[in-house]
């Protein structure tokens, strides 16, 4: 047998610090892609932030002075009507009543009723908030200058009004209410699918399955590969199937409803629910995988069945790996854009979704639609909207994580 022998002190010393050189490198690498990652996400959050506050330069279309001798936003809900009926026509008129009754309108929808149809305001120019804050009196005279007569004010295009208001054609006006209920739909249909389908698709995986089968090997390998398909190959797929075959079923034609086609928000649920299903189903078995084997034994030795052991056992233990996963799939469903187009997302729509079988539209595709728009205000409000989608998508992440630390177990 070959002897060993330790190594001299200076050789050995050599080597510990040879190893400690070794350490210490790879600890400011990792260091240094932790830097970089936050200084990244900073980059881009202060980059959205910038765009959504600031100096705006605008003017009226028609001096408020020449319709009501009191000043606009004193005037009250009967006062504004009036307005409106005298100086729109009345096809406008009749048809923003049977849209929404006025009387039936707040005062703030009203006013900005007012202000949109018969003010009429032309934004000339917006600023950032950084050079708004620093650069003030350079915009006031590049204002004064450009635009003679100008208003300016500083704006926070992100607002209850903006959450409240739904889709306009003028930004100053514009809103995303239809695209976050739209959204919330989409969340919703998706994850009712997904999630009871994905987990029991894990359970039978994890538990039933003969593991060593060929079938079972070709199955797991396709659901791992599904996870990594690109998003528009589903909406391809949910094109075909939820859109045209499924027709019927997606547009509520067999439950009397006839004024709507397969591209309803109920056909973009299941469309994103097939999406997330790979996901869904990878962390489900991860989480079965981790409940200790000892669980099981115990049930089984006190003559308990296998369904009884993974309903009353296995299940409660996993529960919380299930629900990281659900966080998972929220957080691509809830950002996903190419699918939604594929599968008819309407761009431009200001009737909120009232059931599964009516059209929609989502944030991505909101904000899609107006960083595509050439004017500044709609980069502002795009700006706004991405802040809603991220505020969104950390409420709903928080609420799985609650409901998952409520569910934890240790053991």
């Amino acid at each position: 047998m070959p002897s060993f022998t330790y190594p001299e002190k200076n050789e050995l010393e050599r080597f510990v610090a040879a190893r400690y050189r070794t350490g210490w490198v790879w600890q400011v690498i990792f260091l240094s892609a932790l830097i970089i990652a936050i200084f990244s996400l900073s980059a881009l959050l202060l980059n959205i932030v910038d765009g959504a506050f600031g100096y705006v330069a605008y003017e009226f279309k028609k001096d408020p002075l020449t319709i009501s001798e009191k000043p606009l936003d004193q005037l009250n809900q009967q006062e504004l009507i009036a307005l409106l009926q005298a100086n729109l026509s009345r096809g406008a008129y009749n048809k923003l009543n049977n849209e929404k009754p006025m009387e039936s309108r707040s005062q703030g929808e009203l006013y900005n009723l007012v202000i949109e149809r018969i003010i009429q305001v032309k934004t000339l120019q917006t600023y950032p908030l950084f050079r708004s804050l620093f650069e003030k009196a350079a915009i006031e005279a590049e204002v004064s200058e450009r635009y003679p007569g100008a208003r300016l004010e500083f704006r926070s295009w992100l607002s209850p009004t903006f959450l409240t208001t739904p889709q306009s054609s003028k930004a100053e006006f514009a809103g995303v209410r239809t695209a976050v209920l739209g959204s919330l739909w989409l969340v919703g249909i998706a994850i009712a699918f997904a999630l009871p389908v994905g987990v029991g698709a894990a359970v039978y995986l994890q538990e039933y399955a003969n593991k060593k089968s060929f079938i079972s090997r070709v199955i797991q390998t396709n659901i791992n590969n599904l996870a990594g398909v690109p998003s528009i190959v589903y909406g391809m797929l949910g094109l075909a199937i939820f859109v045209r075959a499924w027709e019927p079923f997606t547009s509520g034609a067999m439950f009397g409803i006839t004024d709507t086609n397969g591209r309803t928000i109920l056909s973009a649920g299941l469309t994103m629910g097939i999406l997330v299903l790979p996901l869904v189903i990878i962390n489900a078995q991860e989480a079965i995988k981790a409940v200790p084997d000892s669980l099981r034994q115990a049930a089984y030795g006190v003559g308990a069945t296998r369904w009884q052991t993974v309903w009353h056992h296995v299940l409660p233990n996993a529960l919380p790996g299930i629900l990281t996963g659900s966080i998972l799939a929220m957080s691509r469903a809830i950002g996903e854009t190419a699918p939604l187009i594929v599968v008819g997302a309407s761009t431009f729509i200001t009737i909120d979704p009232q059931s599964p079988f009516t059209k929609f539209t989502a944030l991505p595709i909101q904000i899609y639609q107006w960083t595509s728009r050439a004017q500044s205000e709609f980069q502002a409000i795009a700006a706004a909207a991405i802040l809603v989608l991220l505020g969104l998508l950390l409420t709903l992440n928080a609420t799985a994580i609650l409901l998952r630390n409520r569910f934890q177990r240790r053991w």
